[in-house]
């Protein structure tokens, strides 16, 4: 029932507000039940007094045979008799039915007796006798009634005196209720504390925890842990960044020193050619020819470093996807010919236009189907396919059927000079200068392989106006 510190906290409130109720309406109603007991005693009080005064009129008349004391008598028996009417259910619940019962008797019997001496001046000693028995009858009951009603207000006190004791019990049960909610709350709170320093260190391992209810706490141990392992997930999308970065920054100024003395080197064997190539027998003139092939690998090499490298914003425009994979396509088709692979593209003609770079956009691709012709060196099927993917973004995959690429490997393919290739095939850039132009363009870039199988890249390229303030400012 209640599962939540929301609902516990809750329960703990109503349960205090009940039982604080309840203790207040017993207080009340004892002070209230005190209050009448002690007005009824006072009337009590006066029944034995105006009893008294009947039974020393009696006692005048008896003497002294004077009938104004009988006319005083019989008028403070009529009070007496008056009271008995108005307080008789009062009366019979003290002292019993029966006692109530003998007294009434006692009391028209006394009335009997004294109003017979109206009418006869008679006073034989029986009926002397009568007299003061009934009166003695009726003195005893008011003294009997009078010390019954305040034994019961004593008693009626001393239940009211429990009653601080019994609200001080609620209170310490209510106390005890919160301090084991409170420890509920604070020890995971010290948790989440000690796991935010860790956090802070770097360390994103999750709050070990065990939640046997589902409450706010267990919930706000879960955020905090799916939080840890975001964090962590980005940092390393963060140092990835970084080392990319550094790498590129790096790669630049190495690219630029190398770049003049490879132009000297080409332009030096290229001069040596034209000029002395008729006097050179086939072993020299293929050496020259060698040193202008590897000058012209090499040039490229850091052409591809300084385009990872560069950070200049390129500008965009308004492209077709069928453009753009056509024109790549044209690049590549001569040596997906000579491999034997089959090439298959699939563009719907309602595709929504991309914004990009043109060119950049034709390396992308390029690099992508190079890498994949040359994952099927024995022939096999690269298919190119275009989706409407979502508001924001066109995806286009480009799939292969070559060896595929190891777990291990997947992690690093888009690392700068990281290459599964034999020495002398790779460079370790082209994928890392595809993430970088797929970054630029707003887009990402996600790899999908099975060693045997084949590998599929998928790139998401942003929607011509849907994210065109995002790419600006890429």
């Amino acid at each position: 029932m209640f599962k939540t510190i929301r609902s516990k906290t809750i329960g703990i409130f109503v349960i205090s507000l009940f039982f604080t109720c309840i203790v207040a309406l017993l207080y009340w109603g004892s002070v209230r039940s005190i209050k009448y007991k002690m007005a009824l005693g006072e009337h009590f009080e006066d029944l034995l007094n105006d009893i008294l005064e009947v039974r020393r009129f009696e006692k005048n008349f008896l003497l002294y045979h004077d009938m104004e004391d009988l006319d005083k008598n019989l008028e403070y028996l009529s009070k007496v008799e008056k009271f008995v009417d108005q307080y008789q259910e009062d009366i019979r619940r003290i002292v019993g039915e029966g006692k109530c019962d003998k007294f009434l008797k006692s009391l028209k019997e006394y009335r009997l007796l004294m109003s017979s001496f109206k009418v006869s001046s008679s006073r034989d000693a029986a009926g002397l006798e009568k007299v003061r028995g009934s009166g003695k009858a009726l003195v005893d009951f008011a003294i009997n009634l009078l010390e019954t009603k305040r034994k019961h207000i004593h008693q009626a006190i001393n239940r009211t005196t429990v009653i601080p004791f019994l609200f001080f019990a609620i209170v310490l049960a209510l106390q005890l209720l919160i301090l084991q909610l409170l420890s509920r709350l604070l020890e995971p709170l010290s948790l989440i504390k000690e796991t935010t320093k860790r956090v802070a260190r770097g360390d994103f391992s999750p709050i070990p925890y065990e939640c046997h209810t589902k409450d706010e706490i267990c919930e706000l141990i879960h955020a905090f842990n799916r939080m840890a392992e975001e964090l962590e997930t980005q940092q390393e999308a963060l140092v990835q960044s970084r080392k990319i970065a550094a790498i590129g920054t790096f790669s630049a100024g190495i690219a630029h020193e190398l770049n003049n003395p490879l132009n000297n080197i080409y332009l030096s064997a290229e001069t040596l050619l034209d000029e002395s190539g008729d006097k050179l027998d086939p072993e020299e003139k293929e050496l020259i020819l060698d040193i202008l092939n590897q000058a012209d690998r090499a040039g490229e090499i850091v052409r591809n470093l300084l385009d990872f490298s560069r950070k200049d914003k390129p500008s965009f425009e308004e492209l077709s996807v069928s453009d753009v994979i056509n024109k790549t396509v044209k690049l590549v088709k001569n040596q997906v010919m000579l491999t034997g692979i089959e090439l298959k593209v699939e563009i719907p003609d309602d595709l929504p236009v991309i914004r990009g770079h043109l060119r950049n956009l034709q390396q992308v691709f390029l690099n992508l189907l190079l890498n994949a012709i040359q994952a099927m060196p024995d022939g096999g099927k690269i298919s190119i396919e275009a989706y409407d993917y979502s508001d924001k973004f066109v995806r286009i995959d480009v799939s292969d059927t070559g060896h595929g690429i190891k777990p291990e490997d997947l992690e690093h393919i888009f690392e700068p000079f990281y290459t599964t290739k034999g020495v002398g095939r790779g460079t370790g850039l082209g994928l890392a200068v595809t993430y970088g132009l797929v970054k630029k363009h707003g887009g990402y870039i996600e790899v999908e392989s099975e060693v045997g199988v084949g590998t599929t890249f998928s790139v998401y390229l942003p929607k011509s106006g849907a994210e065109k303030g995002e790419v600006d400012k890429k």
